[in-house]
Formats: C-alpha cells, sequence, structure tokens
C-alpha cells in the first residue's frame, strides 16, 4: 500500500546497517525562515508563502542541512506560520482569537516574562498564533500538503539525503492545547473530532514516502501551560485521553514510519514548572509510533537520561530514542564531543541502533520569533552532526 521508492535514499531507522554504522541525524522541524519568508509573514500571517517563495526556501533549507550531514531531513516548516496554527488554514472550524493561558513558569517571574515579551523571545497570550474551535471540524483539502511533498521531492532530486526526510504535523492533543474550544462539549468530544480529520492528512504524507511527525507538546508543556490548574491525575488522565486519540489517528500507519516529539515548551526560561518526565514515561511509551524525539540537552531535562536508564525496561523493544543532543533555546554552540557523549549514553541503555541524534526542539517553533539566531542555529545543527560522527567512530573502532 505504501510506496516505498517514491522519495530517494529513505530507509527506516531499524533499517540502517551496522557496517560502517552512523548515527542518523536530524531535527524537530522548524528552522531558521529565510528573509522572503518572514518578510511574507510579516505581510500575511494567515497565508502561506507563494510558489517561488517556498520553492527557493525549501531548496536552500535542504541543501544547508544535507551539506551539514543531517541524514533525515525537513523542510523547516517554510509553509506554516507555526506548528500548530497552521491548521486553520488546513481545517474548517477554526477562526477568530482568544487569550493563551500563559505559562506558570514565566507567571513565576512577571517581570522576567515581560522583558522576554519585550525583545520577542517569547509568544505573548494575546498572539495572532492563538485561535479558536467554533464550528464543526473538517478537512478542506489536500492542496497544501501537496505542495509541501511535491516541493520536497523536487529539491530533493538535486540534494539527497542519507537516511530520508520527514514532514511534520500536529497531534490532535496540540491542537486541543492551543486552539481554544467554543464549540465542543468537552475535551473528548473536540479531540474525537479532530481523530479522523487530521488523519487524513497523516496518511498522506505516510502513503508517499516520507516520515511523519506528529508534536505532542501537550504530553509535557500541558501541565505547566493550558492544563497547569488541573491536579496531577487529572493532567495525567487528560494526557492518556491525547495518546489514545494518537494512536487512533494513526491506526491505520505502519509505525516505523511515524515519530513524535516530546517538547516541555521552546523558550528560553526558568521552566521550573515542567513535569518531570518520568511521571509521564509510561503514557509516552504508549504512543503508537516507533521514534520518539525528546529534550534531553537543556539544563533542565538533560539529567533525564538516568530516567531513561533506570525505566529501560518500560521502553519498548521498538522504539528508536532521538534525543535532543542540542538545545534549541540557547545561543551556545555545544561541543560535538558533549553530543557524542550524550548519544553514547543513550547508546548503553538500548544499543546504538536505536538511537538518533536530535535537537530539543525547533529553531523558529513560531517563524516570527527565533529564539536562536539563524547563523547559529545551523552552526549548532553542524556540532550535532560532527558529535554523531564522533560517536559512531568510538563505536566503530
Amino acid at each position: 500500500m505504501f510506496s516505498k521508492t517514491i522519495i530517494p535514499s529513505l530507509r527506516t531507522a531499524n533499517q540502517i546497517s551496522t557496517r560502517g554504522f552512523h548515527f542518523p541525524t536530524t531535527h524537530v522541524g522548524s528552522l531558521p525562515r529565510t528573509a522572503s519568508v518572514l518578510e511574507h509573514y510579516h505581510a500575511s500571517p494567515d497565508l502561506p508563502p507563494p510558489t517561488e517563495v517556498l520553492e527557493a526556501a525549501v531548496l536552500e533549507t535542504v541543501k544547508r542541512q544535507v551539506e551539514l550531514g543531517i541524514t533525515y531531513v525537513g523542510d523547516g516548516e517554510m509553509s506554516k506560520p507555526s506548528y500548530v496554527s497552521y491548521v486553520a488554514q488546513r481545517l474548517t472550524g477554526f477562526g477568530g482569537s482568544a487569550l493563551g493561558p500563559g505559562a506558570a513558569d514565566l507567571a513565576d517571574y512577571p517581570e522576567f516574562a515581560k522583558q522576554q515579551i519585550a525583545i520577542g523571545a517569547v509568544v505573548p497570550r494575546g498572539s495572532e498564533y492563538i485561535k479558536c474551535c467554533v464550528g464543526p471540524i473538517q478537512y478542506k483539502d489536500f492542496q497544501a500538503v501537496n505542495e509541501d511533498m511535491r516541493i520536497m521531492k523536487k529539491v530533493m532530486g538535486t540534494n539527497k539525503p542519507v537516511d530520508g526526510a520527514f514532514l511534520t504535523a500536529a497531534s490532535p492533543g496540540v491542537v486541543a492545547l492551543f486552539n481554544t474550544d467554543k464549540y465542543f462539549k468537552s475535551h473528548e468530544e473536540y479531540i474525537s473530532a479532530l481523530v479522523p480529520e487530521l488523519a487524513k492528512e497523516y496518511t498522506k504524507i505516510v502513503e508517499n514516502g516520507f516520515l511523519l511527525q506528529l508534536d505532542c507538546p501537550d504530553l509535557a508543556m500541558g501541565r505547566h501551560h493550558a492544563y497547569a490548574k488541573l491536579s496531577e491525575e487529572e493532567f495525567l488522565r487528560l494526557a492518556e485521553i491525547n495518546i489514545a486519540a494518537l494512536n487512533a489517528a494513526t491506526a491505520h500507519l505502519p509505525a516505523d514510519k511515524i515519530r513524535i516529539h516530546l517538547c516541555w515548551g521552546n523558550w528560553h526560561g526558568p521552566h521550573h514548572r515542567d513535569i518531570p518526565i518520568e511521571r509521564i514515561f509510561k503514557i509516552v511509551m504508549s504512543a503508537r509510533p516507533n521514534i520518539l524525539l525528546f529534550e534531553s540537552a537543556n539544563p533542565r531535562h538533560a539529567h533525564e537520561v538516568d530516567t531513561f536508564e533506570k525505566l529501560k525496561d518500560q521502553i519498548p523493544e521498538e522504539k528508536v530514542l532521538v534525543p535532543g543532543v542540542i538545545d534549541s533555546t540557547t545561543n551556545f554552540i555545544e561541543h560535538p564531543e558533549l553530543v557524542a557523549k550524550r548519544l553514547l549514553a543513550f547508546s548503553a541503555i538500548v544499543g546504538r541502533e536505536r538511537v538518533q541524534a536530535g535537537s530539543d526542539c525547533g529553531f523558529a517553533t513560531f517563524g516570527k520569533l527565533p529564539t536562536v539566531h539563524p547563523d547559529i542555529a545551523w552552526a549548532k545543527l553542524g556540532a550535532l552532526a560532527e558529535g554523531a560522527r564522533i560517536a559512531a567512530q568510538k563505536l566503530n573502532n
């Protein structure tokens, strides 16, 4: 049913040979938007850029990834103003605006929060990115995702990645997290309505030979964001509902063609309210997708490699771990030896064939507000690739 030859050089994480072993390298999705893309979004924040602008931007972005040594490449989310607000372009039932709930860690430090908003480092509660669900949900058509795939295939004709390519999509849970419900009677009803409609785009991406990445900050960031007023027990129940929705939306797709991204929020803040991964570990591991990307480089979560060691018996044998080995909120460029050390630590837990190198989060989560300077973001990706080479050499010797 699913094509294996539509795009060049695709291999799943479990099919990489240990002969001349390499750690696959990737990132979470969003990359610095090109100047022409940013110019468009400043003028038309709710519309995708024109075709010629997108083609040039994706070409530049993919070419740089391949040259740096990123082996699973993405389009940088050039066609999307953000990783979640784009759904209002592709689904009916979304519009208007609402105040976002804000983040509990920033609320604890209001003067810091004001300063970060003033310099554009965080998205304010009244952001244009915050929409509402105001009516029945239906997937409009495949025009936008078809254009994303067409451009990626065209670009990869001359810029072939070693391992393959992925495209991102919002999970049911993150759509419900960011788009305030003003139509349905309950969270369960809302998320149930999202499942069959979002699944249409998921299917299209996988059928065309791309890995599908589903972004799931609702499972972690949601705790200190929209669901901060819930008890932990109530939050964990909601997370279970969201995972069940994700599993239902992907039930017909091969698990090894799907990756999910677990995130506690991509802002340079205190993050002292982040829920420890240990408390959501079992829920996260119950997700159908085999490939798990997660934060593991920033100061709040780097120590949680120890949690993976402690709970390794709860990691399904088919899971591929893609720890963030570079932080996406700091302009420090990680030393490649540190990247290598992080990869080797996870390899010792699940085996080298089940580890890939990733970033904590995207480098332009909300397109017009990059946390890391674009030049440094690319340098950090170069350090990621170099660190992966160093780690592989240590294992090959």
